[in-house]
């Protein structure tokens, strides 16, 4: 077994199709083909069930991946400390963020990252907080960087910064229903709000819990999987949203959003980290940029 066929083994299992795993591994399909046939047969067992065009990791195969991806950490923290030993951090570093911050809070500090340090190589995916948790914990990504509060035990945690959650509707839809006690009665709201597991999803949950109610128990008009779809479609009279005030301070300065005066509390951008994987020079690197602190403070949050 090679890294090589480790490589090859988790692009595919990653894609799910072999023939756009060769092409960002920019081998030809037959010779990842052979890769993964080279595994399965060396080792008398099935990674892969093949069904129609695509492929699916068998139960093996999916133990076999985090412990694949473990190995390709630990080749690539070995080239990197060596890459460190010659003068500056380098190699890939592979982190996920949720919408929140991956669209408003993190460009502008990777790309002040990358100017100090050209010979890292960055990757983004872009989750809901849940999924990033469970990327940081499967070893998908080497850095999570989630809003609200994480809860998967394998997990370590920075805070990094806060961002204020506000609730908007359109401008035209004030003012709003309020009960006799003079609150802002959110049953009688159509409510346009984010998937399952996504942080700016658990602003209007907790707001609902203060009131001794649950998402049940409210009328939710629509789901949507992303920021940009729900400022959308609150700006088109679709219903109330709590929401970042990133995501909609450019549409309350414009007048097409109303921001409802309202006591939310702010909710905390975190850095997460497997606690037992090792760190690269390079990751390191990232996560002091990041905290914005020297590097014995970060560590010692850790």
């Amino acid at each position: 077994m090679t890294l090589d066929q480790l490589r090859i083994f988790v692009e595919v299992a990653e894609r799910r199709h072999v023939t756009r795993a060769a092409e960002a591994l920019r081998m030809s399909q037959s010779a990842v083909s052979a890769a993964i046939a080279a595994l399965e047969e060396g080792h008398q067992i099935k990674l892969f069930d093949r069904l129609g065009r695509g492929i699916q990791l068998t139960e093996p195969g999916l133990i076999f991946l985090r412990e694949a991806r473990a190995v390709l950490d630990r080749a690539a923290m070995a080239r990197s400390v060596l890459q460190d030993l010659a003068g500056c951090p380098a190699g890939p570093i592979a982190l996920a963020a949720s919408q929140t911050i991956a669209t408003y809070w993190l460009p502008r500090r990777l790309a002040a990252f990358h100017r100090a340090n050209p010979r890292v190589r960055l990757n983004v995916m872009i989750r809901n907080t849940h999924e990033v948790e469970r990327a940081v914990a499967e070893g998908e990504v080497s850095i999570g960087l989630v809003e609200g509060p994480t809860q998967h035990p394998a997990l370590l945690r920075m805070h990094l910064d806060h961002d204020q959650m506000v609730l908007v509707v359109a401008a035209d839809r004030v003012p709003l229903p309020l009960k006799p006690s003079g609150r802002i009665d959110l049953r009688a709201l159509n409510w346009v709000i984010r998937e399952p597991g996504s942080g700016t999803r658990r602003g209007l949950e907790d707001l609902a819990r203060q009131e001794d109610l649950s998402l049940d128990d409210l009328n939710i008009f629509l789901v949507l999987p992303g920021n940009e779809a729900v400022r959308e479609a609150v700006e088109a009279g679709a219903g109330a949203t709590i929401i970042s005030r990133h995501v909609v301070a450019s549409a309350i300065a414009a007048g097409t959003l109303a921001e409802i005066p309202i006591n939310l509390p702010q909710r905390e951008y975190a850095l997460v980290r497997h606690r037992d994987r090792h760190a690269t020079p390079a990751q390191n690197a990232l996560v002091e940029h990041l905290a914005g602190r020297s590097e014995t403070a970060a560590a010692e949050t850790w």
